[in-house]
């Protein structure tokens, strides 16, 4: 019989005399192996089950857990022959069997890599962002992928980093096969000095505001976080986890959380060359024909192109669900209503699959939270991890700040003592600028509702304040798949309003200066008619909606690499739409909520 999926959550709370509220898991966090160890057990006891599966040559490759264990120690050796043990190491990929291999070797050797975004590397002319990582990092080795990167390679090599390359693709790289030598001894010395304070990765956050930040992420705080899941997860004890996967392991979520979760486990990392769109899902749906996953692992967006296709293939669904214990989202709430088609189809489909969500940041490795027990709305973000101590601090504009202390939680930024500091309060917890409510102030056992991002709150011209973060969530869950995304406006004005953007299959229907057509028009005034139902005030009512035509851009800080809508920058950088949606007149762009009768 299988493990039961979760664990019951134990969780215990006080409450001080200064308003702050404390929440912890009375069950005790146990001793964690480092992920390295963990990695060297599973490649001894199965060493023929596939670990890793790529498609970088158009078709699947793979690499068992025996096959990578001799890759790693002979890349090891060979980092150390050249000398690239004392610093950094920056990785311009996707994810790849390459990729994985030189991020073991390092873990190896106690060397940090600092993994950037791809967007960052092929999705820049300047490479501005990617100039300033290096600079922060200064690496000595710089692994670049395919061809693709030349350029972005090129921006951070100099006379002191040397540039590597699969066969030598980029000019002037060396070959990255020639790295890999006859394993000696070194490589076990240097293994036994590595240790659970060890920096494993510098991973780059700009968060919803601000310049990335590289995190220091300890191979201690790795090795903590899986544990902590494993506890509260307690069937992947026995059934090592099979992925199929497309987030970027430059984010926490999917380079820590997903990757770690199979190392960690013993299981398969199958690489997903599909992704959030409806022209990537394409590749999805035919990965999914190989791989049937047991645990699933996506963002609301694309849960939002996979759903309908599922709903129209009975086979591919059949497919999908047959195996599946978890459906996973993160990185933003779920819509509602796509959260009740999920469930809908796994009941017609039989399956016993649970839907669950975590919250946490790179700053925490990356869980914090995590829901391990049935919720039937999607912004209750569970309770804490064994290990994890919350700390609820009033701020002045009466919301609750979330706060975490624990092992999990980074020792700081990497060059930056400064941020450090400011980060975390007098008492040891990380500020996370994030608000949160308890689902139940009488049992903190039943969750905690993210309650938006602290910075991205406004006051309307009347006092009110407006929760974009959980206002947002709302307007796209009514617009049940019609908007991509959207940012909520209104600051200083008497109501709030909303630019937003349409979804890949609805992109048509408006002209290019957003003018939507009559019928689509139509729908979004009965959007914006429902946000004000059921009793609403204004903080939580859209009044008037904006359609815009140019996709948020990452190298302007519209978007963050974790594919997050930074609020503010957009209405920064976007201040004439902001303009013509406060204007007392609206344009005839400008779709208002019908007045009642």
């Amino acid at each position: 019989m299988p493990d039961r999926l979760f664990a019951e959550p134990h969780i215990r709370m006080t409450e001080r005399d200064d308003g702050a509220i404390f929440i912890l898991s009375a069950e005790p966090l146990q001793d964690a192996p480092l992920l390295i160890e963990d990695f060297r057990r599973h490649a001894a006891l199965h060493p023929d089950r596939v670990l890793v599966g790529d498609h970088v040559t158009g078709v699947w490759r793979t690499c068992t857990w025996g096959e990578m264990r001799k890759r790693v120690d002979r890349l090891a050796q060979g980092l150390i022959d050249q000398g690239f043990v004392d610093r950094p190491i920056m990785i311009l990929s996707g994810a790849s069997i390459e990729h994985l291999t030189l991020e073991l070797a390092a873990l190896t050797l106690g060397v940090p890599v600092a993994p950037a975004s791809v967007p960052y590397s092929l999705g820049s002319e300047s490479h501005e962002k990617l100039r300033g990582l290096a600079e922060v990092v200064d690496p000595c080795l710089v692994f670049a992928q395919a061809a693709s990167f030349e350029s972005a390679a090129r921006a951070v090599s100099n006379r002191d980093r040397v540039v590597v390359s699969p066969d030598g693709v980029i000019s002037g790289s060396r070959k990255f096969e020639d790295l890999f030598v006859e394993a000696t001894s070194a490589v076990e010395e240097r293994f036994s000095r590595v240790d659970s304070a060890s920096v494993a990765k510098i991973l780059f956050t700009s968060g919803s505001t601000g310049k990335p930040k590289g995190v220091i992420n300890t191979q201690g705080m790795l090795a903590v976080n899986q544990q902590q899941i494993r506890q509260v997860w307690p069937f992947l004890r026995n059934e090592p986890p099979v992925l199929l996967d497309w987030l970027p392991w430059s984010h926490t979520f999917g380079g820590n959380h997903n990757v770690d979760m199979v190392l960690a486990n013993g299981g398969s990392y199958w690489i997903d060359d599909g992704g959030p769109s409806p022209s990537l899902v394409k590749r999805t749906i035919a990965n999914l024909n190989d791989v049937q996953p047991t645990v699933f692992f996506n963002v609301p967006a694309g849960y939002s192109v996979l759903v309908p296709i599922l709903e129209k293939s009975p086979d591919l669904a059949a497919r999908f669900f047959s195996k599946l214990r978890v459906a996973f989202f993160a990185a933003s709430a779920l819509p509602q209503t796509l959260w009740d088609r999920i469930e809908l189809l796994a009941a017609k489909h039989h399956s016993e699959m649970m839907l669950t969500t975590s919250w946490g940041l790179t700053e925490t490795a990356p869980s914090a939270t995590t829901t391990h027990f049935k919720i039937s709305q999607s912004n209750n973000i569970g309770v804490p991890l064994p290990g994890v101590e919350l700390k609820l601090t009033p701020d002045s504009g009466g919301k609750l700040e979330i706060r975490i202390r624990g092992p999990n939680v980074t020792p700081g930024y990497y060059g930056r003592p400064d941020l450090t500091r400011e980060k975390f309060d007098s008492e040891g917890y990380l500020r996370t600028g994030d608000a949160v409510q308890l689902v139940d102030p009488r049992d903190p056992a039943r969750g905690i509702r993210f309650d938006g991002r602290i910075a991205e709150d406004f006051k309307l011209a009347t006092g009110t304040f407006v929760s974009a973060g959980t206002l947002r969530p709302k307007l796209l869950s009514l617009a049940n798949g019609l908007f991509a995304d959207a940012v909520i406006c209104g600051h200083d004005t008497d109501a709030v309003k909303a630019m937003a953007w349409l979804s890949a299959g609805h992109a048509g229907r408006c002209s290019e200066d957003g003018t939507p057509e009559p019928s689509l028009r139509q729908e979004i005034e009965h959007i914006l008619d429902q946000t004000s139902q059921g009793g609403a005030g204004s903080s939580q009512r859209v009044e008037r909606l904006l359609l815009v035509t140019k996709p948020p851009d990452l190298e302007s800080g519209e978007i963050t690499d974790k594919g997050y809508i930074n609020q503010a920058k957009v209405q920064e950088i976007r201040h004439e739409i902001v303009i013509l949606l406060n204007a007392e007149q609206p344009d005839p762009r400008v779709v208002v909520v019908p007045k009642r009768r």
